[in-house]
């Protein structure tokens, strides 16, 4: 503000006459304020808003210009000053969804109107008022217009806050009660649809990744990933395991995995819930198991369905010590060199089928050599690599073997000492 359009302290009756100047508004408030109604309503974020909120705007004005009107005369008390409806103002549109620069763009807008009003008065036959009253009156209005949208913004993001950590609390408790089965309660599941704005019939999956330990946590920015391809995802922590629901749409597990494969610094699965919202929980479970499969330290993101095998091994730990003592643990029990170059062997068969032939290219070795392996491996377990149930009870049992303690990979360079 200028010092030629300031009022001096002792000037009394300039401050009167400014005073008197808002004061002859006060006839006129509802008439403006219905103005700057009908011009708020022909803007285009109005268009969808609904009876409510437009109703609400139009109080809410006549509220805003009559508070505004007798603050700047110097009629307010205490409890019904412009700046007590700006805060409240802030709350409520906060509450509705109103984009804060549409309130503030408001603001603007009535803040003009409000001194277009002012200006009419000049010349009126029953108001007397000279430039200088107007002038300073203006001012001290546009001034106003900064400490309204200060106010408004502080008490509007406040309330924002407020209500995200409200809506992180309340998802928060949906994913755990997901996590937990609740899924199947229709009540609990169409409360959770609500809240995470997802469709009855909407395919989600579930992504498990443990922190092991990591202060930035296994995946970086996977919402951020996820929202990029247009998928949703909530997350939460559950003890030491970070996981979240994804509406994986038309890109499925797939594209989930391929857009957080480079994000991912620690061990994670991903498991789909055909089921929707009632089968997460066993969706969890798979996503959890998958992401144990992956080896301590590593940083990779599997599909369950590419570690099948595994997770149903780690599933049932009684049935797989039976199932390594049954195949493998003749061989375990081999010295730890020799240990180690029948496992590789035995794998090397297994990936071509029991071919003695294209396991010695891949061993890098010859086919006597593998041949003579494999006799020792039949005749240690008992079971034929010929045979589709003893090929299959060996490649489950291998999978499940611990590596033999002190052994080397050495199967195509020292496995000379078993054939």
């Amino acid at each position: 503000m200028t010092s030629t359009a300031s009022v001096p302290p002792d000037d009394e009756d300039l401050q009167r006459d400014i005073e008197r100047a808002w004061a002859s508004l006060l006839p006129r408030a509802d008439a403006i304020a219905d103005d700057i109604t009908l011009t708020l309503l022909a803007k285009d974020w109005l268009d969808v808003a609904g009876p409510e909120l437009r109703a609400d705007i139009r109080s809410s004005t006549r509220e805003h210009i009559h508070r505004g009107i007798r603050t700047m005369a110097g009629l307010a008390q205490d409890g019904e000053r412009a700046i007590h409806v700006w805060r409240e103002t802030g709350r409520r549109r906060a509450r509705q969804g109103v984009r804060m620069e549409h309130v503030l763009n408001a603001y603007s807008l009535g803040t003009r109107v409000l001194w277009e009003a002012l200006l009419t008065q000049r010349g009126h036959p029953d108001h007397d008022f000279d430039d200088r009253v107007l002038l300073i009156a203006g001012q001290r209005i546009w001034a106003a217009l900064d400490v309204q949208n200060a106010t408004l913004v502080e008490s509007y993001r406040r309330e924002s806050a407020r209500l995200q950590s409200q809506d992180l609390r309340r998802q928060q408790r949906l994913l755990d009660g997901l996590v937990e089965g609740r899924g199947a309660d229709p009540v609990f599941a169409a409360e959770a649809r609500e809240v995470l704005v997802i469709r009855t019939d909407e395919p989600v999956a579930c992504v498990v990744a443990h922190f092991d330990g990591m202060l930035d946590g296994p995946i970086r920015g996977a919402e951020d990933r996820l929202e990029r391809l247009g998928l949703t995802s909530y997350w939460h922590v559950r003890g030491d395991i970070y996981f979240g629901l994804v509406a994986t749409g038309a890109a499925g597990v797939e594209g989930v995995v391929r857009a957080l494969r480079p994000a991912v610094a620690g061990r994670a699965g991903v498991a789909a819930s055909p089921d929707g919202l009632a089968g997460f929980a066993t969706a969890y479970r798979l996503a959890a198991g998958a992401a144990d499969t992956v080896s301590s330290g590593t940083p990779e993101v599997v599909p369950v369905t590419d570690r099948l095998p595994e997770v149903l091994l780690r599933a049932s730990p009684e049935a797989t010590a039976v199932l390594v003592e049954q195949t493998v643990s003749p061989i375990l029990a081999q010295p730890p060199h020799q240990a180690a170059v029948l496992l590789e062997t035995l794998r090397a068969l297994i990936a071509h089928h029991g071919s003695p032939t294209h396991a010695a290219e891949q061993l890098f070795c010859h086919r006597n050599t593998v041949i003579y392996r494999m006799r020792q491996i039949e005749q240690l377990t008992g079971r034929s690599l010929h045979d589709p149930r003893d090929r299959l009870l060996l490649t489950l049992g291998e999978m499940a073997a611990p590596a033999p303690v002190g052994a080397g990979s050495a199967a195509s360079s020292g496995g000379q000492g078993t054939g």
